[in-house]
């Protein structure tokens, strides 16, 4: 298979790419998670390649353990939610954002604005939404009053800050260090331990796959350079896997297994091990390494990228988002069926997030440049060599 990347595409498209194919990566995998490849294709009569509509049917609304949350059928997930939050964020601070970014505005979004939820079929807050692990935002920040910085010690270590870190990524386009950094301050609101550093590596990851003449190697590249601990051990290995497979299907068990030993989960996704979600240097979220597994499988093609990760099952929404996030960010186009229908379906402007991010984006850089002069400036003054135009 041949790239499919646009390794040309202007900042705009890469921001819009990333975020509309993060959006509709998380619908196809919601009526999906949970189940193995396996199941996916009992259930399916074979894989899925593209919108489907609830495992149970016409009785999502009350079976067991999805009720009464309605999956599938385009709709997002709370990855798309959190998504979207973290854009209206930068949009209020038109800045890098920190921990206290977290505490001061998106908690107060989570909790007092009313909005559409796909899932639902109504209008609610998102914090009647939102899993356990994000509702910790508001009951160790607004309630308990911790230190947003610290906030997340002690949440169960999960996906829930990565799957949401993509718009970190893009504000800071080409330059995967500080996405980084910037990422591991955001998510410790929310999360610590290896939770905490799969949101640095994927905004890290966005970051890379923005940059001029980048690929899905070069992504990896980079995700590698910054990462530590268990994260990074699991990325080389799922990665080094992924590159012997020419397309997801033949990948879908051997990249399972590669990620096993760093995963804290267990076989069974619905029957977590009496270790899951701990803190650990020696572990790694599954999602992160798989979606850039799944990425290198398809020579960043955002089709068989997104299809690769939905049909690997277990939390494959997240995947999904995440691997969706990265092919956009590297150019590959969103189907356009799949983007109308998940947009339809979800009752949401999937292109307006794009739209106020590159524009927060655009503002950003040009702060970080007038703060870098001033620095130059003023080491320059100090003795240091002085810049030269």
């Amino acid at each position: 298979m041949q790239p499919k990347t646009h390794q040309n595409a202007p900042l705009d498209e890469r921001i819009t790419g990333a975020l509309v194919g993060a959006a509709v990566g998380d619908a196809l995998g919601g009526p999906v998670e949970g189940y193995s490849p396996e199941q996916i294709l009992e259930r399916h009569g074979g894989r899925v390649h593209g919108i489907v509509g609830p495992w149970h049917g016409d009785d999502w609304r009350t079976a067991r353990p999805l009720a009464p949350y309605h999956k599938g059928d385009g709709h997002v997930t709370d990855d798309t939610l959190m998504t979207h939050a973290l854009v209206r964020v930068y949009a209020r601070v038109r800045d890098h954002l920190d921990a206290y970014a977290i505490a001061d505005h998106l908690v107060p979004d989570l909790m007092t604005e009313p909005r559409w939820i796909p899932e639902l079929e109504t209008e609610a807050l998102p914090l009647q939404r939102i899993f356990l692990a994000e509702k910790w935002l508001v009951t160790r920040i607004h309630y308990g009053h911790a230190d947003p910085r610290e906030a997340g010690t002690g949440n169960i270590v999960n996906c829930g800050a990565a799957m949401y870190m993509a718009p970190v990524g893009l504000v800071n386009a080409a330059d995967p260090r500080a996405a980084y950094a910037e990422a591991l301050d955001v998510a410790g609101a929310h999360q610590s331990s290896y939770g905490r550093e799969a949101a640095g590596v994927l905004a890290a990851a966005v970051a890379a796959a923005c940059t001029p003449g980048a690929t899905p190697d070069s992504v990896v590249s980079a995700c590698l350079a910054l990462a530590k601990d268990g994260t990074r051990a699991a990325i080389e290995r799922v990665c080094e896997e992924a590159s012997r497979h020419p397309d997801f299907e033949s990948a879908l068990r051997p990249l399972r297994e590669a990620v096993t030993p760093y995963d804290t989960v267990g076989p069974d996704y619905r029957a977590p091990s009496l270790g899951a979600r701990r803190p650990s240097r020696l572990h790694a979220i599954e999602e992160l390494p798989v979606a850039l597994g799944m990425v290198l499988v398809a020579r960043g093609d955002y089709r068989h990228a997104v299809l690769g990760a939905v049909n690997y099952g277990r939390d494959c929404d997240s995947i999904a988002t995440m691997a969706g996030a990265v092919a956009g960010a590297l150019g590959s186009p969103v189907p356009e069926d799949w983007a109308k229908t998940v947009a339809e379906a979800s009752r949401l402007d999937l292109w307006e997030p794009a739209a106020t991010l590159t524009a927060v984006t655009r503002e950003i850089f040009d702060r970080d440049v007038a703060r870098r002069r001033a620095h130059e400036q003023a080491f320059a003054s100090l003795g240091g060599p002085a810049c030269s135009d």
